[in-house]
This record gives structure tokens, sequence and C-alpha cells, in this order.
């Protein structure tokens, strides 16, 4: 379990030779049993994580509280069967017991395992990668952090919110990776995730709407956050939520929409990150993450999208939360910079290492990712984005092409059916669309429809000045459950004739 820290902080987290000189020497003891015990592969991860959150409302703070845990996990392939084991003592001994262990799981599996894993030739690798980071936002002290929060507060109320709530979420971490084939990887991380959520309330009429913040976590330290911008968006955003509880309600219909990149990046996620998961596809998360409508024979000739659609993979975006040096396969990030569609063509699945040899592939492209130590690694999205339109094209020429529709802006709630098709997705503001121009502000809008028509009515797409990066740190997947996080970077997209339905009438 974690450490609840008080006081000065563990001293292997900030002396990172210390650090190196622990997994060193817990790294060749459990390596060298995995090759006693005859295993075909083998390797360790060995993470040192501090994490500390701010939660404010009003005029107080809510919640003020942090961890820290270190810890290894031991992954060995034992007669083409996985086998897994961790701990939170950084010890030789124990590396050793935790390896045996690991062994005698993968033994237990084998009768089990209808699908024997095939490593493909993994390269070896002598590595570091290092966030970039210009705050460290652990350095900073205490009180700047939670009068940032409540000076965001005042601000909003002062400016006519009923209720404000913000908070700061930071991770910083160290993971050290070794393998049986000589890799030795080091790598740090830091995360940080600004948010607030303004409420207006309307008395009379016993209603209130909500608005939150746009900014996104990022990858970084406190200089992702420019303070007056976040500033002036809590004053707007407590204006818009005054506005939403007198907004027109929207009328079902069929219907144009432009999409924001502060909601088309959840669409994204949702029915194109997910449905191109080579795990899902081959049925591996049906118990409880879900499978995929996309089949494995459809790699290079299935229309998924418009021509004009492209998406790309990649772990180097500045800021990116799935952005790093080499995944949790010790794969490097130069395997994970690819193409999932290609003017609207499936060309590629997500894959970590033993499952390229199911679609023919020599290698995978680098999809590996564990919550922590003590998670075994699994297929999870890198950053995955649309590729912005090489023509000159603007918001305001989308919009200019739209007679009838609605323009959204961030994200809300949104519902999708376990193979990644049938969808609805609400968002935060809507505004009317009448002969080319914004009209009036809208409200209770969920657009509806199917992955793949919804991406072939795709015809028009911003260029690279209107790009934004926008992501989660919380995408579940996995049994038992774990979270990852991940970016998708999007520019303002028009989509035809889609389903609108009011969410006031069809809940």
């Amino acid at each position: 379990m974690p450490t609840v820290f008080s006081g000065p902080l563990p001293d292997a987290f900030w002396n990172y030779d210390q650090s190196r000189r622990i997994a060193t020497v817990v790294a060749e003891s459990a390596l060298h049993t995995a090759r006693v015990y005859g295993c075909q592969f083998s390797d360790i991860r060995i993470c040192w994580i501090l994490k500390e959150r701010i939660i404010s409302r009003e005029s107080r703070i809510e919640e003020l509280g942090g961890s820290f845990e270190s810890g290894m996990g031991i992954r060995v392939l034992f007669e083409g069967t996985w086998g897994f084991a961790s701990s939170n003592l950084l010890d030789p001994n124990e590396a050793a017991e935790k390896t045996k262990e690991a062994v005698e799981v993968a033994k237990k599996c084998l009768k089990l395992n209808p699908r024997p894993v095939e490593l493909e030739k993994l390269p070896q690798i002598q590595g570091q990668w290092h966030q970039d980071v210009l705050i460290d936002p652990f350095g900073v002290p205490l009180e700047e952090k939670t009068s940032f929060l409540l000076d965001l507060n005042d601000k909003a109320i002062k400016a006519g919110a009923d209720f404000c709530r913000s908070f700061f979420l930071f991770h910083k971490e160290l993971r050290i990776y070794a393998s049986s084939i000589g890799s030795w990887i080091e790598q740090t991380f830091l995360r940080t995730y600004p948010k607030f959520i303004v409420t207006v309330v309307d008395k009379k009429e016993g209603k209130f709407e909500s608005r939150s913040s746009f900014e996104p976590p990022k990858s970084g330290g406190l200089e992702i956050i420019e303070k007056k911008a976040f500033e002036m968006e809590v004053v707007e955003a407590t204006h818009q939520a005054r506005e939403k509880l007198q907004a027109k309600p929207v009328v079902p219909g069929i219907k144009d929409l432009v999409l924001h990149p502060t909601n088309l990046w959840l669409t994204i996620h949702e029915t194109i990150g997910h449905s191109t998961e080579l795990d899902r596809v081959m049925g591996l998360e049906s118990n409880y993450a879900g499978t995929s409508f996309l089949k494995v024979d459809q790699l290079g000739n299935f229309d998924f999208a418009n021509p004009i659609v492209t998406i790309r993979a990649d772990r180097n975006q500045p800021g990116g939360l799935a952005s790093v040096g080499y995944d949790d396969d010790g794969i490097p990030s130069s395997w994970s910079d690819f193409l999932i569609i290609e003017k609207g063509i499936l060309k590629n699945f997500q894959m970590a290492i033993g499952q390229a040899h199911w679609i023919g592939k020599e290698k995978s492209n680098g999809c590996s990712y564990a919550q922590s130590y003590n998670f075994f690694p699994i297929q999870r999205m890198p950053n995955i984005s649309l590729v912005p339109s090489e023509k000159k094209e603007q918001l305001k020429d989308l919009i200019s092409g739209v007679e009838d529709g609605i323009y959204i802006i961030g994200d809300g709630s949104w519902s999708i059916d376990q193979q990644r098709y049938n969808f609805q997705f609400g968002g935060q503001l809507f505004y009317e669309i009448k002969n080319g121009k914004i009209r009036q502000m809208l409200r209770d809008v969920i657009y509806q429809g199917n992955t793949q028509s919804f991406w072939k009515s795709c015809d028009g797409i911003c260029s690279k000045e209107e790009y934004k990066l926008c992501g989660t740190l919380f995408c579940g997947k996995g049994e038992p459950s774990q979270t990852a996080p991940v970016s998708h970077g999007a520019v303002p997209a028009r989509f035809r004739n889609i389903t609108i339905l009011n969410s006031r009438l069809h809940s």
C-alpha cells in the first residue's frame, strides 16, 4: 500500500544514484533466478512514485494529501506462458522469491493458455529518458499552490458563480526497467493536472448549470499552466454557465456538427483509440473492457473513414501524457510512431510484445504500459491524434459551410457499446449554426451514431494552426483494472448529417 507522506520524503526517491544501486542488485537477483528456472524471457520494473492532490471549494481547502510508493514487478515467460509477481520490498532476496512465485504462476497457467506467447526479436537497449520540466510542483511551496486554487475560486464567485471547485493532481515517477536480453532503461515522468468546475444556480426555477475548465492534464510541471489565461477562463466559464441556464433546448433531428478539439479528443479516444487495440480485436479483453467491431483481416483494406482523415500514433509529442522514451516492454518510442488510419483506410493495430505474429507482423509498435510496479504490463494506447489538414483551413471556414448545425466545445457525458461501434456523446457548450454563422447557445445536446458512418461523414478538418492536445490520466482497462495516461491531439472537424438528441427528452 502507498505510504501517506508527512515531512521529508524518502531519500531513495531524490537520490538518483542510490536508487540506481538498489535497482541494480534487485534486478540482477530477479533475472538470475529466472535464468536458473529456465525462463525464455524475463524483465523487471522498479518504480518510485510520488503523488500529490490538493482539492478546494470556494474559500477552503477540502483535501490535501499525497503518497509515496516504491516496489518491483517481475514478469517471466515460461514455456510460452506469462507469470507475474510483485513486491513493495526492494531487496535482492525478495526479488529472487518473487521471481520463483512468478514462475509458479506461469506453470499453473500453462494448461489454461490456448495461445502460447511467441516473442519477436527484441532490441537490447541501454537508455535513459527524462521528462522536460521547468517548474517542479513538488518544489513549489504548498502555500503558493493552495493560494492559486483559492484565488481561482474567488474570481469565479465574484463573477457570479454560486460554487467553484478546483484541484491540482501531480504524479512524479522514477521507473527503471531491466530484461534478460540485457536491456537497462531509466526514465523519469512528471504529469500535472489542473482543473476547476464552476456551478451557477437559478433558485427560482430550481435549476443549475456547470462548466469545467478546458485545460487538460499534460506531461510537465506547473509551466503547463498559463496563470492569467486560467484566471480569465474561470470568469468566462462562470458567464457561460449562467448563459446555459437561459439557453434554448435543442430540437432533435439530423444536423451537421463542428467539433472543437476539447470535444473531439474523447470521440477519437473511444471510437478509434479503443477499437484499434489488438488485444480487444482478438477478444482478450471481452470479459471486462470489451472487444472491437474490427477484424484482423480488415487491416490494410477497411474503409474506416473519409479519405481526408488520417490518425497517427506517437510517444513523442511535447506535453503528451503517453510521451515516453520507452514503453513498459522496453521498446523505444520510435517504434510507436505509426499511422492507425491513413487517408481513411485502417493501416495498423496497437500491439504489445508477443502480439505481432497474430497478424503476420515482425514486431510490436511500443504500446505497453502498467499503472505501477504491481500491475502486469498490457497493451495500452500511445498518444493518438487526428492529423491536421495540409490545406489552409480555419474554424470559420468549417462554420461557413454549415446551413443547419451545432458547434460543440468541451467534453461531457458519453456512452459506447462493448464493440466500440454504437455511441452517443455530449459536451459542455453548444451553439446553433444557421446559414454559416454561429448563433444562440443551445443546451441538452447529444450526438449519436456509429464509428464507421461517423468518421466517413467527416468532410472538413482544420490546419495545424488550430491543433490542441487534450487527454486523460484515467483511461481504464484490464483485470485487475488499471488506469493509463494518454493524450489525443485534434483540430476542429466537421461532420455531416449526424443524429442529434435532446438529453432531457431521451434520458
